[in-house]
Formats: C-alpha cells, sequence, structure tokens
C-alpha cells in the first residue's frame, strides 16, 4: 500500500510535530519521509498504521472527517514519542487537508468583509508602459494582480491579528523562496503550515489557501516521476508574498471571512444554461460543471464533482441536477434553464442546493437569442480584457468569452481560426487533453473544414497570446458554410460530451481534407509574447523557485552579465531590466560581520526584489496577452 493511503492532515499537527524536533532530527526528516512510501497499512477501526523496524509503529487515527485534525490522533510507539522522528516523517508524507474538512476556526475578524473593485497598486494590470519611480529601489508594498485578499478601502484596515498573521506568511515565505525546490523539504514546509493556521485563525482564508498551494506545489516538484510546472509554482509564490506583504504593511481593509465558502439568499432567480464542461483533476475527482447566465448578464455555476476519475467526470454529463429536486439532468440544463425560488449564491456565482431552495425548468434560450446572443456581440478586445480582469481575483463563475470565427486551419497544436468582422487571428487550443475525452477530437475534425463559420464559447488562455480555450461551439446565424446541428442541440455542441459527426457539417469545400480530417498546416499568427525579451526574466524567476537564491546568484555570475538586462532595455522594458538587476544583485550579496567574516544574508530583501521583478512580468505579460487581441 502506498502513502496515498496515508489520510489528510491538518497543517497546524504537522507544523507543531516539526516544532518538536531536535536539529539533529530535522536534518534527517526529509529522508525519513521519503521511507515512508509504501510503508502504510490498514489498522482496525479505520486507523492506518506505518511501521519502522519490528519495534517502532506509527498510528495515525483519522476523525470523522477523515483528517487527522489533532496531535492525539498520531501516536508512535518508540521510546522519544511524541517528539519523535517516525511520528513527524509520516505526519510530513501524508497529504494536507483542505480547510473545508477542518473544524471551524473561531469566529471571523470583526471588520465586515469587504467588497468591490482593488485600488491598482504600484503595477497595475495591464499596464505595460514603462514608468520610472521617484527613487530606485523595491517597492514597500506591491500588489500582484490576482491577490484580493485585501482591498484599500478608505476607514477600514486589517486587525492586528491579521496584520501578526501576514507578518508571519512573509516570514515563511521568503525563506521558502530563497531554499527553493531543492532545499524547501519538510522543515521549510512546516513553517509555512505554521503561518497558514494563524491566518486561518485570524479570519483570511485566501491567505490560508494561497500558503498551502505553496506547500503543495513544493511537495509535487520535489516527487519524482510527478510533472510540476516552474510557472504554477512561480505563481503561487507571487500571490502568496504580495497578499502577505499586504497584510503585514497594515495599510489595505482586510477582506476577512469564513473559511468556507459562504452562500447568501438570492431570492427568485432565472438562469439560462451556455454549457457544461467534464471536470477531471490530478487527485482523483470528477464530474461536470455547467455554466449558466443570469440576470443581467451575471454568469453561475452549478457542479457536480465528486470521487471517482474520468468515469465520473463522463458520466456526470447526464447526471441529474442536485438542486430543488433534481428536476433536470446536467445535459438537459446546459440546454434549458431553471427557475429558483430561494436561490443560494456565493460570492464567486456558484449556485447552492440548500435545503429550501427549489427550481422550476423553465425554456431556455438558443445561443441567437437574447440575453445570450449579447456575449457574442461585443468586440473581442473589450470582452477579453473584461474576462481576464474578472477572472484574477479567485477562480468560480469566472466570465466566458463569446465570438463569431472562421476556421483557417490546423497550426501546430492547436486550430487557427480568424474572428469574423475584421478580428484578430486567434488559437483554439484544447480545454481538456484527456483523449477519452472528445475535446481533442471535435477539434480535429472541425479543422478539416477550413471556411467554416462558427460561434464559439470558451474560457481564454491568459498566459498564451490571442488563445481560446472552447467548451462548446454552434453555427453562426445567417451564415451559409456553417454548423448544421440537430434540433435537440439547441443551436450548441458541448465538445466535453458532444461528438461532432460529418453530417453536422456543411459540405466540405474542393480543397479540403476528405472525410473532415485536417489538412495542412496553416501558418501561425504572431505571438508578442513569446517575441518579447520578458521570456528571460520569467526564467530568472523560475530559477530562483526551483534552486533558491543561490541558484539567482550562480546565474547572475556567468560569464555575460549583460545577456540579461541589454535586451529588456533594447526592447524598452527599462524598468523590467532594472528590477532584475536588483534581483540578481540582491540575490549575490554576501554580508560580513565586522571581522569580514561572511554570514548569512537575510531572506527579506531579496524577497521583496523577487516579488517586485515577479509583479512587473505579470502585469507585462498581462497587458501583451490583452493586446494580442486586437
Amino acid at each position: 500500500m502506498s502513502t496515498a493511503s496515508l489520510p489528510p492532515v491538518a497543517p497546524e499537527v504537522l507544523a507543531e510535530a516539526v516544532e518538536q524536533l531536535t536539529a539533529r532530527l530535522r536534518k534527517k526528516l526529509d529522508a525519513t519521509v521519503a521511507e515512508c512510501a509504501g510503508r502504510a497499512a490498514e489498522g482496525p477501526d479505520g486507523t492506518v498504521e506505518v511501521r519502522f523496524g519490528e519495534d517502532t509503529l506509527v498510528i495515525l487515527r483519522p476523525g470523522a472527517s477523515g483528517a487527522v485534525t489533532g496531535p492525539e490522533q498520531a501516536v508512535c510507539t518508540c521510546l522519544l514519542a511524541p517528539r519523535c522522528l517516525h511520528r513527524a516523517a509520516v505526519l510530513g508524507a501524508a497529504p494536507i487537508a483542505d480547510g473545508d474538512v477542518l473544524p471551524p476556526a473561531g469566529p471571523p475578524s470583526p471588520e465586515p468583509p469587504v467588497s468591490g473593485p482593488v485600488a491598482a497598486g504600484p503595477v497595475a494590470a495591464g499596464a505595460v508602459a514603462e514608468s520610472r519611480p521617484e527613487a530606485p529601489g523595491v517597492p514597500e508594498a506591491p500588489e500582484a494582480p490576482g491577490v484580493r485578499e485585501a482591498s484599500e478601502v478608505p476607514g477600514t484596515s486589517p486587525s492586528p491579528a491579521q496584520v501578526d498573521a501576514g507578518a508571519a506568511l512573509w516570514r515563511a515565505a521568503a525563506e521558502a523562496l530563497a531554499a527553493g525546490v531543492t532545499a524547501g523539504g519538510t522543515v521549510v514546509q512546516a513553517e509555512l503550515l505554521r503561518a497558514a493556521h494563524t491566518a486561518r485563525l485570524a479570519g483570511l482564508p485566501r491567505a490560508e489557501a494561497a500558503a498551502l498551494a505553496v506547500v503543495r506545489g513544493l511537495r509535487t516538484a520535489r516527487e519524482q516521476g510527478r510533472e510540476q510546472r516552474l510557472s504554477d509554482l512561480t505563481a503561487a509564490f507571487r500571490e502568496l508574498l504580495a497578499g502577505a506583504v499586504l497584510l503585514a504593511s497594515g495599510t489595505a481593509g482586510a477582506a476577512a471571512g469564513p473559511g468556507r465558502r459562504a452562500y447568501e439568499q438570492g431570492g427568485a432567480l432565472r438562469v439560462l444554461g451556455l454549457c457544461r464542461e467534464p471536470v477531471l483533476s490530478a487527485t482523483g475527482y470528477g464530474g461536470v460543471t455547467t455554466h449558466l447566465l443570469g440576470p443581467g448578464g451575471v454568469f453561475h455555476i452549478l457542479s457536480d464533482v465528486r470521487p471517482g476519475g474520468l468515469a465520473r467526470a463522463k458520466g456526470a454529463g447526464t447526471a441529474s441536477v442536485a438542486l430543488g429536486g433534481g428536476v433536470l439532468d446536467h445535459a438537459g440544463l446546459a440546454r434549458g434553464g431553471l427557475l429558483i425560488a430561494g436561490a443560494t449564491v456565493s460570492a464567486d456565482g456558484r449556485l447552492g442546493a440548500g435545503r429550501d431552495v427549489r427550481a422550476t425548468p423553465v425554456r431556455g434560450a438558443d445561443w441567437s437569442e437574447e440575453p445570450v446572443a449579447a456575449l457574442f456581440a461585443r468586440p473581442v478586445r473589450e470582452a477579453v480584457t473584461a474576462v481576464l480582469d474578472a477572472a484574477e481575483p479567485r477562480g468560480g463563475a469566472a466570465p466566458l468569452l463569446g465570438c463569431d470565427v472562421e476556421v483557417l486551419g490546423a497550426a501546430g497544436d492547436h486550430l487557427a481560426v480568424r474572428v469574423l468582422g475584421g478580428g484578430p487571428v486567434v488559437r483554439l487550443c484544447v480545454a481538456h487533453p484527456h483523449p477519452e475525452l472528445p475535446h481533442t477530437a471535435n477539434l480535429r475534425r472541425i479543422g478539416g473544414f477550413p471556411g467554416l463559420a462558427l460561434r464559439v464559447l470558451g474560457r481564454p488562455d491568459p498566459e498564451r497570446a490571442a488563445t481560446l480555450r472552447p467548451l462548446a461551439v454552434g453555427p453562426v446565424p445567417g451564415a451559409a458554410h456553417s454548423l448544421r446541428l440537430p434540433e435537440e442541440w439547441r443551436g450548441r455542441a458541448d465538445l466535453g460530451y458532444d461528438r461532432l459527426q460529418g453530417d453536422h457539417f456543411p459540405r466540405p469545400a474542393p480543397d479540403a481534407a476528405p472525410d473532415g480530417v485536417a489538412g495542412a498546416p496553416v501558418q501561425a499568427g504572431p505571438d508578442p509574447l513569446a517575441d518579447a525579451p520578458l521570456w528571460r526574466v520569467r526564467r530568472l524567476l523560475e530559477t530562483g523557485v526551483a534552486g533558491g537564491r543561490r541558484a539567482v546568484a550562480e546565474a547572475a555570475r556567468g560569464a555575460d552579465r549583460a545577456a540579461l538586462p541589454v535586451p529588456l532595455r533594447r526592447a524598452g522594458l527599462t524598468v523590467a531590466a532594472d528590477l532584475a538587476e536588483a534581483l540578481a544583485a540582491e540575490a549575490d550579496r554576501r554580508p560580513r560581520d565586522s571581522f569580514g567574516r561572511l554570514k548569512d544574508a537575510s531572506s527579506d530583501a531579496y524577497a521583496r526584489a523577487w516579488l517586485a521583478s515577479a509583479v512587473h512580468l505579470h502585469a507585462a505579460e498581462r497587458s501583451l496577452v490583452t493586446a494580442s487581441w486586437s
């Protein structure tokens, strides 16, 4: 049995176990954690046992939630217990419990939750124009786009407990960043988990979630045979550090709230189905999310995700909707609508299935009918800017982008299409690449019909220029060369569930490949993001995440020190060059004491330099992505 059978462990339980170890035992902790692989076995009464030799046994007794939430639920039979290496190693090998399975953290902060737009920080999202501050250096509290734990609202400020929690998060995150993946073992992770628990007690659930995301990213990157995108871990560090520095500075109002998603009464609500998409996670969960449109063009989602993996994701598309008595299945809801009485809606647009919720099926709307048709009438540059800005703060019911396009053909790993009406060339990439899901096959078939007019609803990719990941397609009203879908599909095909067939397409053009097979590749459009020298900054930041402070210093000591800043300045990105040089210089700073001996440099200034460069890079790349839709 593998360590996957170990129950989730609350962050504070692991942090406390590591804190109890001596310095000598901490040096052995990572090696002992690795030895836990394959040792877990089911014990009596739902316990999990891990044996070390003949006389040492670690026993985990998860509670009703299935997680180990208290130190008394993890015991060891050795003489040093509970301050022993075996107990800490087993807890370190177990997955980190989510906030949803942990006991309540106590009353929230006395300050009321803050809602509304967030003021732009020193580096505003979408503003790539280079402007030099009055004095060079690292900004005191840069705000990264996407960090929305705190909002600058006059008359409000974080509580003392929240300021202390932000400071603890900053210290732990700065040390973890300086260590990098190579040295970010269990001891470093435990410090982050202790800070995450402090944030939870202070009523800062999003700060806690940011810290846990970094811990999970470090674990994934350190495990052999598992893929980890350094860009994802870099973004997680950026969001954690930016949120922590805002809280620690005490200059922003705290958007404190309960750790679990809060649903509020929405009264009567009429929603129209847009499409459905399969959900498949790397942790074995599967299901479906149905996207809905509410009054005023507000997006809502209704999800049904449970353990079950691929089979669950494929079958959930026709499962009954767990809302108001299950009057529809997800396939019917995606093409129909609901009139909901006593609706409960979370802040991110998720619909709740409360006990008093009642739902009545109503007629849906074709994509050619209002109010849905308005999604495809908006200018694409304006629409993508609004979608990317709305998707920044958090997940949930992020707006989808709709546009009418003409298929040009296959171009590498995507389809090239042109937005009708003189719009840009856009890349259509697969939303879910799993071969058992029909996304890839559907896009491949669409690519065999160049000149096809297509109405597309999907999610813009914030990391690639002019890239849309389509969830559903339909015919363009009035177009002669467009899709011909069955009447029961109500003018749209869900690419993750419906399979497009030959009779759904018009007769192929004379130069098209037979039977809808993709023809010769077309030339991909320009990619301003890939062509910009900002990739040098991104590589430097990711080098720091992978190898820590020392790796950044070594990269800056190369033979050609001008290789980083000179191309940036030639492209007019002078602030990016200055921030990258400041980061490299701070990484290579080697302070000495009064006797000339080297001493460890503080991680604080290095973390601030890294964060300033990361925030600027994120804003610059986002601006280039938005401009690529022009």
